[in-house]
């Protein structure tokens, strides 16, 4: 399973001493107009080719723009056996509303 981040808590889980990984999962085009700074881009369709570079013991964080795309990829990942997943819940439109900063 994985669990919901909202946009602050994500944050909190930036600063701490152990950070997440960040995985990007719009396409390349939404990705290149910004995104959290830190994240790498996987587009969700190729996850599956990706997932041997991820870490399956590590906390990672998938963001697309409403939450939907990167919580099928947390479905996805936890039956492959990941078992510290987090969903950013409303995705980069919920971060932009809170005011948190982004790549350009």
């Amino acid at each position: 399973m994985f669990e919901t981040l909202d946009p602050v808590r994500l944050q909190e889980l930036c600063a701490s001493p152990e950070p997440p990984h960040l995985v990007d999962v719009r396409s390349a085009a939404e990705f290149a107009r910004g995104s959290i700074v830190g994240a790498r881009h996987v587009d969700l369709a190729a996850l599956p080719a990706a997932v041997d570079e991820l870490d399956p013991h590590a906390p990672i964080v998938l963001i697309c723009m409403s939450g939907a795309r990167s919580a099928q990829g947390c479905q996805y990942l936890a039956q492959r056996g990941f078992t510290r997943l987090y969903n950013l819940g409303g995705g980069l439109a919920s971060w932009a509303r809170h005011g948190l900063p982004f790549t350009a």
